[in-house]
């Protein structure tokens, strides 16, 4: 894992883990960050390659334009396609972690968005949406150690409705299990998202700021996008640097239920 961020000087971190990573055959980033190529770079492995970019073409060994516009996953393969002559293919997603069985249809709410907030929906929006199925699902909310807060917000606007917050209480493994085992989920462009559609979990994803060209789940049959179309999205901002959120705010919990009720 790159923590070459957390503390003290990042370029002599990104060095120290590129020794701690060794020299390998060929190395991929697929992330457009300079530290990404310097830590290829420092590694001193002979075959690298990565996005192109001012950084990656001083540091690696192939910089690759991927085709564009396209979905992250296909960006990907172009990078990794660049360092051989045989056709590389796209499966569906997969996780060999098995999944939770749940003992009555359930909801999963993800309310989270590590990236920042402008990426979140609102905790009394997804309380809605949760209140409108609980008679018929249960509900689980789920969460990282810093969306506890947001996930015990939507808990009290439940109060009455027998649900399960799992915020900040699951570690990666029982996250993918206990989400490979959901009937539906509700969620923001996140990393969770994309454990779903490795499930083939019926889900209502919720963007803003984000391209969903590029980042929705990928291969998902039941997957439903909500957004709204507006000038200044998608900006790819982590905060919204115009103070409103409109691109989030405005996206009803209404729209959310009738996509819900959609997959069901």
């Amino acid at each position: 894992m790159d923590e070459t961020k957390k503390s003290g000087n990042r370029l002599l971190n990104s060095y120290h883990f590129a020794k701690e990573l060794g020299v390998h055959d060929v190395a991929i980033t697929f992330r457009n960050q300079m530290h990404s190529s310097l830590i290829l770079f420092y590694s001193g492995t002979l075959v690298t390659a990565g996005r192109k970019s001012w950084h990656s073409k001083l540091f690696l060994t192939h910089a690759i334009k991927p085709s564009h516009p396209s979905h992250l996953v296909e960006q990907y393969r172009d990078i990794a396609q660049s360092l051989t002559e045989q056709t590389l293919t796209i499966a569906n997603l997969k996780l060999h972690i098995p999944i939770h069985h749940y003992e009555r249809p359930t909801l999963g709410i993800n309310p989270g968005a590590t990236y920042g907030s402008a990426k979140r929906w609102y905790p009394e929006k997804f309380a809605e949406v949760a209140r409108a199925f609980s008679a018929t699902h249960e509900i689980v909310i789920f969460g990282g150690p810093y969306e506890i807060e947001m996930a015990n917000d939507i808990e009290s606007r439940l109060e009455g409705i027998t649900l399960t917050n799992m915020a900040g209480k699951t570690s990666i493994q029982e996250l993918c299990a206990m989400t490979g085992g959901l009937d539906l989920f509700i969620t923001n462009d996140s990393g969770p998202m994309h454990v779903a559609a490795a499930y083939q979990v019926p889900t209502v994803a919720i963007f803003g700021p984000t391209r969903h060209l590029e980042t929705s789940q990928w291969k998902n049959k039941k997957s439903i996008i909500v957004r709204h179309d507006i000038e200044c999205a998608p900006c790819m901002k982590r905060e919204c640097p115009l103070g409103h959120h409109e691109c989030m705010k405005s996206i009803t919990s209404t729209e959310v239920i009738e996509a819900v009720k959609s997959l069901i």
